[in-house]
């Protein structure tokens, strides 16, 4: 029998739970000034586009709570110094880091307001060891 093929290694969609979705909507697009505010036609669901990733704010809930509970994902960036000084400056906290990595990278976790990891990870020369 064969085996079924995985999908391609790209990203579709994160989802981020949040208790206030149009407060998380607003924040995601100062987070990332590069994302586009989308509403589906058939749904009314909203969600933001960042290049070929759909960043998708729902409400918390009994299943998933918000906060940090387990997978983060990491956002490469081009300045990792000016994207984790722009998200503290709007209201993210640094979590974990910024610690150096291979290749000339550094890498961090911020939280966001409502206590959801985002990584960060990209060239910095003066992020500490």
């Amino acid at each position: 029998m064969l085996e079924p093929e995985m999908p391609s290694t790209s990203i579709a969609a994160v989802m981020v739970h949040v208790p206030d979705v149009a407060a998380a909507l607003a924040w995601y697009r100062q987070a990332f000034p590069a994302a586009v505010l989308v509403r589906s036609e058939a749904s009314g669901f909203e969600f933001l586009s960042i290049g070929a990733v759909q960043l998708e704010l729902v409400p918390c809930d009994e299943k998933v709570a918000s906060g940090a509970c387990g997978s983060v994902v990491y956002w490469h960036v081009p300045d990792f110094e000016a994207a984790l000084q722009h998200l503290c400056r709007i209201g993210a906290t640094l979590y974990r880091g910024p610690m150096r990595i291979e290749c000339g990278l550094s890498m961090c976790q911020v939280r966001d307001p409502w206590g959801n990891c985002i990584g960060l990870r990209g060239p910095s020369p003066t992020a500490q060891l």
